[in-house]
């Protein structure tokens, strides 16, 4: 599948236990739930929402990424419940390099049960075995071990630390990156 037009046209995805699937404004309370979070939100690029009309505008944000053919997160859908319990995807797409991110947020409710890990897994079999990707990378602040833990979760091998690569909440960051290669995934 080419990447240029997959963006077009997202397919839902399906994991043991979520749905990786469009995001909706129906969505805005579950979004709103873990994004006021400061929790979740302390390792993340935005500042905790304060209202649930912070959250419609990020999934107006959203919606007119998908409208546009452009790389926007999956919401991740409990299967059980219905429930949006956070986000995944890929940005940072590089067609010419074959070379992608992943970013992902996940509800404080549902950290460490493996949740995010699957949706990681799921974004990561897509980018290989469908976008024929050579690279999918992800990124995350220092300290934020439960991240780091995804990413090795997944396969993923530490590359380094960008010094103060990122602007953050009113300051250059480090980012510490980490990858997984298609020869990895496949070997």
């Amino acid at each position: 599948m080419d990447i240029d037009t997959f963006f077009w046209d997202m397919p839902n995805l399906e994991t043991k236990r979520l749905r990786l699937r469009k995001l909706t404004l129906e969505d805005a309370e579950d979004v709103f739930h873990y994004g006021s979070n400061e929790e979740v939100t302390r390792n993340v690029t935005w500042y905790p929402y304060a209202t649930v009309d912070e959250a419609e505008e990020f999934i107006r944000r959203v919606l007119a990424f998908y409208e546009a053919g452009r790389p926007a997160p999956w919401a991740m859908e409990h299967k059980s419940t219905g429930q949006v319990i956070g986000t995944v995807g890929f940005g940072n797409v590089k067609e010419r390099h074959s070379s992608a991110e992943i970013a992902y947020a996940c509800s404080h409710d549902f950290w460490g049960k493996g949740y995010t890990t699957e949706a990681v897994q799921e974004v990561i079999r897509i980018g290989f075995e469908e976008l024929d990707l050579i690279r999918i990378f992800a990124k995350c602040l220092p300290g934020n071990v439960a991240s780091e833990r995804v990413m090795q979760k997944v396969g993923m091998i530490y590359e380094g630390t960008e010094r103060k690569a990122a602007y953050i909440k009113g300051r250059n960051r480090d980012l510490k990156v980490y990858a997984i290669l298609h020869e990895d995934y496949f070997s």
